[in-house]
C-alpha cells in the first residue's frame, strides 16, 4: 500500500505533465502541419483531466473497494502508454525541426509529399484513437465505481510565515524521561567498564531520536563530555561505516580509509583517556559478535563515558545495555493534543480557534500517543484552519487502513493532503537508501533533471522554485533537518516508511 500511495503521487503528476504537453501550441502546430487529426489531442486532454479529478477519491476508496485499486492499476498502464506515445511524437517533432533547418524548398515539398507515405504518420491517428478509447472506458468505469471529483479538496498551499525551534515542540510529556536520562549521563556510573551503554527503546514515531537529540545538545551534557559523536546505524548494519562516521565526527574532517583495523585504531586514539558521549541512532542488529566488534574501541575511554543507543527492538537493548533499559512510552492524549495544537496553530493561542479545539482533540487521540504523528498532522492542519477540512481529516477512510509496514495512518494522511507538486518531489526521495542524507541544492537539481519542477523563466528561476518546494516540505514536517549539516537532512522514521523505505 505504501507503493500505491507513492504511485498515485506520480500518476497525478504524470497526467498533469501529459496535459501540458498535449496543450502546447508546438504539438498542435505539428499535428496541423502533418495533416494529423489535432482534435484527438484535445479529446485526449479532456479525458485525462476528467480522470485526474477523481484520483484523490480513488486513493481513499481503494482501501475498502479492491475494484478501485484494479481501476487505478489499469489507469497507470494507460498513462505509461500515453507517455511512450508522446515521447515518440516529441522525437519526431525534434527530427522535423532539424530537417527543416537544413532543407531547401525542393526538399520541403518532397518531405510534405512523403509524410502520407511514412508509417509513423499513417498509424498515428489510429494509435491515439485506440488510447483514447481505453481512457474513455476508464472514465465510464469511474462513474460505475462511484468515484467523485473534488472530494475533500486539497488544503491550501500557503507556507507558514513563522518559524520555531524544533525541540521546544518535542518536549511535551518528556520532561521526566529527559531529566532521568540527563542525570544518568552526568553521573560517574561505569557499570560494565568505563563506558556505560544506555538503550532507549520504543516503537517507531514515539520520539527516541528526538529525545536523544535533546540530550546530546543539552548545554550541561556538552560541557560534561570531552568528546561527542553521533552515528546513524540503521537496519543495514555496517560496522565500518559506523566506526568511520564516529571517527570523522570527532575529527571534523573526512577519513580516507575503509579498513576496519585502521579505523578502530583511529577511534581508540581519539577516545583514549577522554570522557566521550556517543549516540548510535536506530540500531537493529542484535548479533552479539557484531556489537562486540563495534564497541571494542569504546573501552579505551575515560570513566563516565556514555553510549546512547536508540532502537525499536528489545532484543537489541538486552544485548547492548550496561544500565537499565529506558523504555519510551506513548504520550498521553493531553500531551499529544498540546503538541498537535502547537504545530497546527503555530504561535497563536488554541483558544482563539475554539471551534476547532474539540475536533482537534479527537484527531490527536487518533495519533495513538506518537509525537511524530501529532507533529505531522499538526503541520497538515495548519495549512487550512477550516472546520470542514478538519472534520474531513477526522473522518477520512485512511484511518481505517491496516498499519502495514509500520505506516501510520496519520502519516498517510499527511502525504495524501500534500499538493501534487510536493507529493512527487517527496516521493522521489524514496529511491535513495534508508537514512541517506540529502543536500538541498543537489536534491533540487535532481528534481529539475527528472522534470518534477514546472518549467519557469530559465534555469535559475526553476532552481528557486525547487528551493521553495524544499522549504515547504520542511515546514509541513515531512522532512527533518539533519543533526549534523546545516543545509542537509535525512528523512525521519516513519515518513520514509511512507515511501516504502524504512528510516
Amino acid at each position: 500500500m505504501a507503493g500505491a500511495l507513492i504511485g498515485e503521487a506520480f500518476l497525478s503528476a504524470s497526467i498533469q505533465t501529459l496535459c501540458d504537453k498535449i496543450g502546447s501550441g508546438e504539438l498542435m502546430d505539428f499535428f496541423r502541419g502533418k495533416k494529423l487529426d489535432h482534435s484527438l489531442l484535445e479529446k485526449l486532454k479532456l479525458t485525462f483531466l476528467a480522470l485526474d479529478a477523481v484520483l484523490d477519491d480513488a486513493e481513499e476508496q481503494q482501501i475498502e473497494k479492491p475494484r478501485v485499486g484494479k481501476w487505478l492499476d489499469e489507469l497507470k498502464h494507460a498513462v505509461f502508454n500515453a507517455e511512450d506515445l508522446l515521447d515518440e511524437i516529441d522525437t519526431e517533432v525534434l527530427r522535423s525541426k532539424v530537417e527543416a533547418e537544413f532543407s531547401t524548398k525542393k526538399t520541403q515539398v518532397w518531405n510534405f509529399l512523403s509524410t502520407s507515405l511514412n508509417p509513423f504518420y499513417q498509424g498515428m491517428n489510429g494509435r491515439i484513437e485506440e488510447l483514447l478509447q481505453r481512457l474513455e472506458h476508464l472514465a465510464q468505469q469511474k462513474i460505475v465505481l462511484g468515484l467523485r471529483g473534488g472530494v475533500g479538496g486539497k488544503v491550501s498551499q500557503r507556507t507558514p510565515t513563522t518559524s520555531f525551534v524544533e525541540h521546544k515542540f518535542s518536549t511535551y510529556g518528556r520532561d521526566e524521561d529527559e531529566a532521568k536520562l540527563k542525570k544518568l549521563l552526568l553521573s560517574d556510573d561505569a557499570r560494565g567498564g568505563n563506558a556505560s551503554v544506555i538503550p532507549i527503546v520504543g516503537m517507531g514515531g514515539v520520539g527516541k531520536t528526538t529525545l536523544a537529540q535533546l540530550l546530546y545538545n543539552n548545554a550541561m551534557v556538552k560541557e560534561h563530555f570531552d568528546v561527542r559523536a553521533w552515528a546513524c546505524v540503521s537496519e543495514d548494519f555496517d560496522a565500518i561505516r559506523v566506526t568511520k562516521t564516529l571517527v570523522q565526527s570527532i575529527a571534523s574532517k573526512p577519513c580516507d580509509t575503509s579498513d576496519m583495523s585502521l579505523l578502530q585504531v583511529a577511534l581508540r586514539e581519539q577516545v583514549m583517556g577522554k570522557r566521550f558521549l556517543f549516540v548510535l541512532d536506530d540500531l537493529w542488529n542484535d548479533n552479539y559478535n557484531d556489537w562486540s566488534a563495534l564497541q571494542a574501541p569504546f573501552t579505551y575511554g575515560a570513566r563516565g563515558s556514555k553510549v546512547i543507543v536508540t532502537t525499536r527492538n528489545e532484543s537489541v537493548a538486552s544485548i547492548v545495555h550496561t544500565v537499565p533499559i529506558h523504555s519510551l512510552k506513548q504520550l498521553s492524549p493531553d500531551d499529544c493534543w498540546l503538541l498537535l495544537a502547537k504545530h497546527a496553530f503555530r504561535n497563536e493561542n488554541a483558544s482563539a480557534h475554539s471551534d476547532l479545539e474539540e475536533i482537534g482533540k479527537k484527531i490527536a487521540r487518533k495519533c495513538k500517543g506518537l509525537p511524530l504523528a501529532a507533529k505531522a498532522l499538526g503541520g497538515l492542519l495548519s495549512c487550512n484552519m477550516d472546520y470542514k477540512n478538519w472534520n474531513h481529516i477526522l473522518n477520512s477512510n485512511l484511518w481505517e487502513l491496516p498499519q502495514a509496514n509500520s505506516i501510520l495512518p496519520s502519516l498517510r494522511l499527511s502525504f495524501h493532503y500534500l499538493p501534487t507538486y510536493l507529493k512527487q518531489c517527496f516521493a522521489y526521495c524514496s529511491i535513495f537508501p534508508k537514512d541517506h542524507e540529502f543536500e538541498k541544492h543537489n536534491l533540487v537539481r535532481l528534481w529539475m533533471a527528472v522534470g518534477l519542477i514546472s518549467q519557469a523563466e530559465g534555469e535559475e528561476r526553476m532552481e528557486e522554485v525547487g528551493e521553495n518546494y524544499f522549504n515547504e516540505l520542511v515546514s509541513r514536517s515531512l522532512i527533518q533537518r539533519s543533526r549534523t549539516e546545516e543545509h542537509g537532512f535525512t528523512m525521519h522514521d516513519l515518513i520514509n516508511d511512507l515511501a516504502s523505505v524504512r528510516v
